[in-house]
């Protein structure tokens, strides 16, 4: 399957049909649609998916190699290519384009001093002599050895794939390691053997993709300056590592000049040991290799994810058990209410007052089930503000599955949520306001304050907890950091849009009828009966069966933040979602129902954190990961931040869930009364 795709217009047109006065003139009409389309590619040269985009570059044109953020599992915490003593470019260090998501994920992408030149091998090349290793950068380098830290390329868009065996198996590594600690000495990798795999460059004939027959006779096929010279694509960029001993003798050579002794590079020998007051020679080499693989495969050995099997087999198992599971507690649940139902309706009034008296259950609050719950203006706060993140959520994954945010476009996603989540405002304010006018019996009094904390209450959380982990990163000097600028384009962001957005769709929901109450609410509030056992512990025990649906995807998606690992089956993650959405709502109402049945008619929070309780289980399983799978995670920093960010996961899922609980129990409720024929 093809992860990259390029949007592209194919019209077929056969001629072999017999043609009548009405296929005439449809047929002209046609061939003037047809060059209307060809006008237009002409012009804008078709339009591309975002990071999909080809380039072409001829035999023996400069290919730019740049350099990201070196980046550690064992810190996570990523810091500047050049803050270790390494070759620099010779017009300047420089920084390339960055949008929102980069900086956000502390991408830092800068030029290097690697050249090549399309096509053209070269070997032993020398990129530079350091300079002699102070005591700090000698001890600056020890420590991002022991850290275990990763150098990141990218050429083409590309970044440095590194292979290596182990017990039989291929792994795939991006990036490669600054080097490795052997018998109390410190190695560093100082020669790169770089492999480019390229593929001819196949220019679309405009004729022969619009179509055939009489449509290509009216098409001008178009011929691009340059283009009958031979080009070629980058569809592979591979690395590999060595450490050679050079002579640090090198005063008359200058950058990108031969090496004057030859270069065996073998992974598997260190023979470049790191001294203080010595300086470091690097060198590199550079082979092409024209491969079959095709441009828009070319991500597919990044993308390719370990176990796919146990993938696959994992969650169609979790999609089969919690379907069957959901589907009886559905079947049972809708029985058990309609007879219900059917028995109250068929009885008359005198018999219906004689039933009051001596049967229990949700039939007897229904004076009191519409009451409003405590903390109401925070209830509806809460519910706005997982509107808002439930439809980011869904929004940017469906995005994604459908391929508009490949991982050729680095912070495309990041930039997406951001973007949605500020567009969806309007229907967080909507939300709260109008459930908060319902709560008051259509009270407008109080809108504004509530639209008002509805935009401030999660940024503002997520705020605090983001800004105190920044701090972190500043003081260990991590481009992870986010810059002071950024910050103030975050805050403009959040009460220049993200705010009025909010206070609009707030407007909107003041002007919309409440919804009415189908019952009337009693003055003299209704004692709920002394229960067995607490009603919360069924409340947070509910959780564990949406925590079913995605604890495997769980894994993938952890892995993909905290392991490198390229996380890109936003299919999968696309069903689970509708999956946990259906199941949480199924949760909630179950739930509702018992406790209504019990004569406990506080059923508004309950119903909220039925389904939100999820987000405990999740945070128990960050902790678990924590401990299990992120053992070489070192330091007290490393571990606040994992816990810090894993805290503003599990609040967004707690808001999302616990909104879907908390609506389909209200639907229910009122639902189920309305349905109940009173005085």
């Amino acid at each position: 399957m093809k992860r990259l795709s390029i949007l592209s217009v194919e019209v077929i047109s056969r001629s072999g049909f017999p043609r009548s006065d009405t296929t005439m003139e449809f047929t002209g009409d046609f061939r003037i649609w047809v060059l209307l389309v060809s006008l237009i590619l002409q012009s804008c040269h078709g339009f591309y998916l975002p990071g999909s985009y080809p380039h072409k570059y001829i035999t023996g044109g400069p290919l730019l190699v740049k350099v990201n953020s070196i980046t550690s599992i064992d810190t996570e915490m990523p810091f500047s290519y050049y803050s270790l003593p390494f070759c620099k470019p010779q017009e300047g260090v420089k920084d390339s384009a960055e949008n929102l998501g980069e900086l956000l994920m502390g991408d830092r992408i800068e030029n290097s001093p690697y050249r090549f030149k399309m096509y053209t091998n070269e070997t032993e090349i020398l990129l530079c002599k350091s300079d002699p290793l102070s005591k700090d950068s000698f001890d600056l380098l020890k420590k991002r050895i022991d850290e275990m830290y990763q150098v990141n390329l990218i050429l083409d868009n590309l970044p440095a794939i590194r292979y290596t065996k182990k017990d039989g198996y291929v792994l795939r590594w991006t990036g490669y390691p600054i080097g490795v600690k052997y018998q109390d000495a410190y190695y560093v990798f100082n020669h790169l053997k770089f492999t480019v795999l390229i593929h001819k460059y196949e220019e679309a004939n405009v004729a022969r993709v619009m179509g055939t027959g009489d449509a290509a006779e009216v098409i001008p096929t178009r011929v691009d300056e340059g283009s009958d010279i031979p080009g070629y694509i980058v569809v592979g960029f591979e690395v590999v590592p060595c450490s050679v001993m050079h002579d640090a003798n090198t005063k008359n050579l200058k950058m990108y000049d031969k090496y004057p002794k030859p270069i065996k590079c073998d992974s598997n020998i260190v023979s470049m040991p790191i001294k203080e007051g010595q300086p470091i020679v690097f060198t590199y080499e550079v082979t092409f290799d024209v491969s079959d693989i095709k441009w828009p495969s070319r991500w597919d050995a990044y993308l390719k994810m370990e176990g796919s099997k146990v993938h696959w087999f994992s969650i169609l198992n979790s999609l089969m058990v919690i379907t069957f599971l959901a589907g009886i507690v559905l079947v049972i649940f809708l029985r058990t209410v309609r007879r219900d139902l059917t028995r109250y309706e068929e009885l008359d009034k005198e018999a219906q007052a004689q039933m009051n008296e001596e049967l229990s259950g949700w039939k007897l609050v229904v004076g009191d089930v519409f009451r409003a719950p405590s903390n109401a203006g925070l209830l509806c706060i809460m519910v706005g503000d997982g509107v808002q993140i439930l439809g980011m959520a869904v929004v940017t994954i469906l995005f994604a599955a459908l391929g508009f945010m490949s991982p050729a476009s680095r912070g495309n996603l990041i930039t997406g949520m951001l973007f949605f989540y500020m567009i969806l405002g309007v229907a967080a304010g909507y939300v709260a306001v109008r459930l908060w006018r319902t709560i008051g019996c259509g009270d407008h009094k109080g809108w504004v304050s509530i639209a008002w904390k509805v935009a401030c209450f999660f940024p503002g959380i997520a705020f605090l907890i983001l800004t105190t982990l920044n701090f972190l990163l500043w003081g260990s000097h991590s481009t992870g950091a986010i810059p002071f600028s950024l910050f103030v384009i975050l805050l403009l962001l959040w009460f220049c849009i993200s705010v009025p957005l909010t206070l609009f769709g707030g407007y909107l929901g003041a002007k919309a009828p409440h919804i009415e109450y189908p019952v009337r609410t009693n003055q003299i509030p209704r004692e709920i009966p002394t229960q067995k056992y607490p009603s919360w512990l069924l409340v947070l025990g509910a959780g564990t069966l949406p925590f079913g649906t995605l604890f495997i995807e769980l894994f993938f998606i952890m892995s993909s933040i905290w392991m490198g690992r390229v996380y890109y089956v936003f299919g999968f993650l696309l069903i689970v979602m509708i999956l946990l959405v259906v199941v949480c709502a199924e949760v909630s109402l179950v739930l509702t129902y018992m406790h209504l049945c019990v004569e406990d008619w506080k059923w508004w929070w309950k119903s909220f954190f039925a389904s939100g309780s999820v987000a405990i289980y999740i945070f128990l399983y960050s902790i678990n990961y924590l401990v299990f799978d992120l053992r070489n995670l070192s330091g007290p920093v490393s571990a606040t931040l994992y816990l810090g960010y894993s805290l503003f996961m599990v609040l967004a899922i707690m808001l999302a869930t616990g909104t879907v609980g908390f609506l389909s129990s209200f639907w229910f409720v009122h639902y189920l009364f309305s349905s109940v024929k009173l005085d």
